[in-house]
């Protein structure tokens, strides 16, 4: 089904899309706020870039945007898959729980912020090309990987895993130890590391039509917290 959402406002955009069937294809998208908010079951093609927000609360649908996106990429989400075949702004999974991002180009600042796990439930973003200041800044759980493909400069901004007290981001290649806060530990990735990504990155790169043997032969730098709580030397007397 073929829904052109050209002037639009995003209520009505999403009226059409609980309306409509469960695969569906947007054209026309031109900076509406929400797509897809909260929806499952439902399986979206966005021509044209979507605004901030897009998949924000998804709970199980699945978003390709053949474009770029703007900020917020799937605030909150609980599950279901986002994958973006550009860049994306700033603030990508913001308090994400759930489910997976795909970015084939560059992320801005904040990408992963209060990223959180339970359980089973372990959020995933994989950044094709670099990510901004602020990475994973107090990030809680789930797992974000920067791969470096479309950048000849830095894989990450400035202040990476700021606050973060659970969960691993993934450097493909080696990142400076100085960029990084003090309660933060980088280690060379050991094949259980690789084993936890392994299948997602290969599907990133059948997604994207990358060489997965290349990107998964290449050496990955792991950053994991050494605490738990990053905050205690501002409170507790040594």
């Amino acid at each position: 089904m073929i829904i052109d959402v050209t002037g639009l406002e995003f209520d009505a955009l999403n009226e059409k899309l609980r309306e409509s069937d469960s695969t569906v294809t947007l054209k026309g998208c031109l900076g509406q706020r929400f797509i897809a908010s909260g929806m499952k079951d439902k399986t979206i093609t966005i021509e044209g870039i979507p605004g901030n927000a897009l998949g924000a609360y998804l709970n199980g649908a699945s978003i390709t945007v053949k474009d770029n996106a703007q900020d917020a990429v799937g605030d909150t989400m609980n599950d279901g898959e986002i994958i973006v075949h550009g860049n994306i702004g700033d603030a990508a999974g913001y308090a994400m729980r759930g489910g997976k991002i795909y970015i084939k180009g560059n992320a801005g600042y904040r990408a992963g912020i209060h990223m959180k796990e339970y359980k089973d439930k372990v959020p995933l973003m994989i950044i094709g090309g670099s990510a901004g200041s602020f990475l994973g800044e107090y990030q809680a759980g789930g797992i974000i990987v920067v791969l470096g493909l479309s950048t000849d400069g830095s894989l990450v901004g400035n202040f990476p895993c700021t606050g973060m007290h659970g969960g691993k981001v993934f450097f493909r290649g080696e990142v400076s130890k100085e960029a990084f806060p003090k309660n933060i530990c980088l280690n060379p990735a050991t094949e259980e590391d690789i084993d936890l990504v392994r299948n997602s990155i290969s599907e990133y790169c059948d997604t994207f039509g990358f060489d997965k043997n290349e990107i998964l032969g290449a050496k990955f730098t792991v950053a994991t917290p050494d605490s738990n709580n990053p905050y205690k030397q501002m409170y507790v007397a040594n």
